[in-house]
């Protein structure tokens, strides 16, 4: 390459000036942060957004902090069988059954929160894990 076309960063801090910045500890401890992981799983994409959305209004409701929802990959499983039991190999149906994930994190959740969202009912077919981390 020619020197011409490269061009130096004016932007970027020289080194003296990375050597005089230290950073200074703070004397107060902090507190150890608790989450609570809450990971939703169900078959209809759309049962599963309203459950969180319930989930997230009830956290919200105590002044939680809330990470999430953020959606996982969804796994799909697929069956091929054949349409007729003896000679018609060609003919065959495919099915398949998709799992969506969603996971949530509750940061250092209160006792009434996690008493309101065991409370909590649900529509069938959403399945929770909850955990402390």
């Amino acid at each position: 390459m020619k020197e011409s076309t490269l061009k130096k960063d004016s932007t970027l801090p020289k080194k003296t000036e990375l050597r005089g910045t230290k950073k200074k500890s703070s004397s107060k401890k902090e507190e150890p942060i608790s989450k609570l992981r809450i990971r939703v799983m169900a078959y209809e994409y759309k049962v599963l957004d309203l459950s969180v959305k319930q989930i997230i209004d009830t956290a919200l409701r105590y002044d939680a902090t809330i990470v999430g929802p953020i959606p996982l990959p969804t796994e799909i499983k697929k069956w091929t069988v054949n349409r007729s039991p003896f000679v018609y190999k060609d003919a065959r149906e495919q099915f398949e059954m998709r799992i969506h994930r969603r996971v949530i994190d509750i940061i250092n959740p209160s006792p009434k929160i996690m008493d309101s969202l065991t409370n909590l009912s649900l529509p069938s077919g959403v399945n929770i894990d909850v955990k402390i981390i």
